[in-house]
């Protein structure tokens, strides 16, 4: 756990530097790596991504069956709790309901010589949603991946996962895949999954667009395949940012904050406080909880590098050094906070209170998870309907008004010396003046 005593947003350099080296996402034989495998899924198609989850995976199975059947996802269902299936139900219909909010209408304006110009809002056609595996299954991120494309209205919706050594996909991300209504699911993962649907295969279409979270390798292929097809975002390590006064619960504050370490050895919890009291109690409650975790491993290695108390002059300066950071989450626990929540410019979440942690976001109060990480939250946006969404613009000019502007449009053509423009407009003016 690291501590910095700062009392200027010019003072933090040192703290800033650090968190920053943590935001190297690959290396060069990870992109060695994911070069091959990209190339020889393009060639081979089916029989490399085959290899791949024989030798990754360790499942041995066939072109078909890497297709999961409409049997594996009732197979699933049974699996479950019926209260972990209600659980399921109930999040999709807060996120389905969240995003609904977010459907953007096709628009025109008419001008006053009748020419008319707008935008016409349609989705993608086929979207491809990446749902990793391994020790922990995020059936939750089905769900956030998934919704926000049918409430688009997305035409075909493909998943990829990687199946366990049985040839199985686990009945939680299965079960929530047939609640948020996925059309296709694939036995693939890393990759060679992201491979797949960008260039298609003999069995899995290609994809328009790539969304979905994964390890190094399946970000470096997301990067590689970006211009063949679109893709969200490159998502780094987890991170979150509590800024906390002396009426926040230290208990509170440290529980968040292993909340978000216990994801990756990489994720990185901070928080800044204007109170040394607080930094004091939440530093020996962390690690009493540490050896409370199913994944302690991974938690204290996360807390070791990246785990970080900052202890600052004022709420003002805690928030500016937010906003140089840009954190996925943002917590404010704090007098205030409404107030300053205005303040706040860059964040992926913020969570507000100390009634709303951060896990409420991750599963089900209906907002997305997918969020910007490693500081892109000054520029880009959570996950939603919008990602799945195109705009066309619609140009209609009446003849008119086609006449009162040519004139002006000669002169940007020939100002960019591009001839062809211009004549483009003097040809159609050349018949105008015969009439």
């Amino acid at each position: 756990m690291k501590e910095y005593e700062i009392y200027s947003e010019y003072s933090c350099d040192k703290f800033y530097e650090e968190f920053e080296k943590r935001r190297t996402l690959t290396t060069i034989s990870v992109d060695t790596a994911v070069k091959d495998i990209l190339e020889n899924v393009k060639s081979r198609g089916d029989s490399a991504v085959l290899d791949y989850t024989m030798t990754f995976d360790g499942a041995r199975m066939t072109a078909k069956e890497m297709r999961v059947r409409p049997g594996e996802i009732f197979e699933a269902r049974s699996q479950l709790a019926l209260s972990m299936l209600s659980t399921l139900q109930n999040a999709a219909d807060n996120i389905r309901e969240f995003h609904e909010h977010e459907l953007e209408k096709s628009w025109s304006m008419t001008k006053d010589n009748g020419s008319r110009i707008g935008i016409r809002v349609t989705p993608v056609k086929v979207a491809g949603v990446y749902v990793p595996g391994g020790r922990a299954p995020l059936p939750s991120s089905v769900l956030m991946n998934i919704i926000p494309a049918k409430v688009a209205g997305v035409e075909k919706i493909v998943m990829c996962t990687p199946p366990g050594r049985d040839g199985k996909i686990n009945p939680a991300i299965l079960a929530a895949a047939g609640i948020a209504g996925v059309d296709e699911i694939y036995k693939v993962g890393g990759a060679q999954a992201i491979a797949a649907m960008a260039y298609g295969t003999e069995t899995i279409p290609k994809c328009d667009k790539i969304t979905g979270p994964g390890n190094a390798y399946v970000a470096a292929a997301k990067k590689a395949v970006f211009g063949t097809v679109g893709i969200d975002m490159i998502a780094g390590p987890s991170e979150i940012l509590i800024i906390a006064d002396e009426t926040a619960d230290p208990s509170y504050v440290a529980a968040d904050m292993l909340s978000q370490a216990e994801h990756d050895p990489m994720a990185a919890s901070v928080l800044i406080t204007t109170s040394e009291d607080l930094a004091e109690a939440v530093k020996p409650l962390i690690e009493m909880e540490l050896g409370q975790l199913v994944r302690e491993d991974i938690a204290r290695a996360s807390i070791d590098k990246n785990g970080t108390i900052i202890v600052t002059g004022s709420i003002d300066t805690a928030v500016k050094i937010a906003n140089r950071i840009a954190p996925e989450h943002l917590e404010i626990i704090a007098k205030n906070e409404e107030e300053i929540l205005h303040k706040v410019q860059n964040a992926g979440a913020v969570f507000l209170g100390k009634w709303s942690p951060e896990p409420m976001g991750d599963y089900y109060c209906g907002t997305n998870h997918v969020l910007p990480t490693g500081g892109t939250a000054r520029y880009s946006s959570p996950l939603g309907v919008w990602d799945f969404l195109k705009r066309t613009s619609i140009i209609n000019y009446t003849k008119e008004d086609f006449i009162n502007e040519a004139e002006e449009v000669v002169l940007f053509a020939k100002e960019e010396g591009l001839g062809a423009h211009a004549y483009s407009i003097t040809r159609r003016m050349e018949d105008i003046e015969d009439e």
